[in-house]
């Protein structure tokens, strides 16, 4: 694979950032792409732009600001409160037909650039409950993007059965460790590096790094 060339669906955060490092080690060639949905801080974008920049990463920002129109949710409203689900339902910050719209025009940019491996960060083992972040749903959209632009892409999902602790092991395997812990943007608040500490996304990542620190100081 490492002639080939791939687009890693691109936000910033924690997972995006160590699959964007998987990604550099597996293709010659590598573009991120990071979508404005008029989210709700902007410094989600500026942190993905000075990542890609540090690394040398050719990056795309395409503009989607119609998804927010489309699905009010706690990461495009601030008058909408962050809160995990509850007897059943989807937490707050669910975009509805996030994912589905990014890996599809990241297969539209794929296409253009000559590009057949994508790459995106979902996770079904810590997910949140969101549906889009399913293998299920993975594999049936790749099959969709296939036949919708008769192309043989190939999405790929090195998180999709790990968990946080996990995932801090892979980006500590990649040495990117301290890289992704100090120049990720995953807080729900806008907060760089380790947040804010208090909303649904900042504990759950704490937890995971705990709990790797805790194994890899007994290796």
């Amino acid at each position: 694979m490492k002639k080939d060339k791939a687009i890693v669906v691109f936000s910033g955060g924690q997972d995006s950032t160590t699959c964007l490092f998987w990604a550099l080690e597996r293709f010659e060639e590598v573009i991120a792409v990071t979508f404005n949905y008029n989210q709700r801080h902007k410094a989600e974008i500026e942190c993905a732009q000075n990542i890609a920049k540090e690394l040398g990463v050719e990056h795309h920002i395409l503009d989607m600001a119609l998804l927010n129109q489309l699905a009010p949710n706690a990461l495009t409203r601030k008058d909408i409160e962050v809160k995990e689900g509850e007897n059943g339902e989807l937490p707050s910050t669910f975009v509805p037909g996030r994912n589905l719209l990014f890996i599809t025009f990241a297969g539209i940019l794929a296409h253009q650039l000559g590009a057949r491996h994508i790459i995106t960060g979902v996770c079904e083992t810590d997910f949140s409950g969101y549906p889009d972040c399913r293998d299920a749903f993975i594999k049936s959209l790749n099959v969709t993007l296939n036949l919708s632009m008769d192309k043989q892409f190939v999405i790929h999902t090195p998180l999709m059965w790990l968990n946080k602790a996990e995932t801090w092991q892979l980006a500590d395997e990649l040495h990117a460790l301290d890289f992704v812990r100090e120049k990720t943007l995953t807080c729900y608040n806008g907060i760089i590096a380790d947040g804010c500490g208090e909303c649904p996304a900042c504990k759950l990542r704490k937890r995971g790094l705990d709990q790797y620190l805790s194994t890899r100081k007994e290796l």
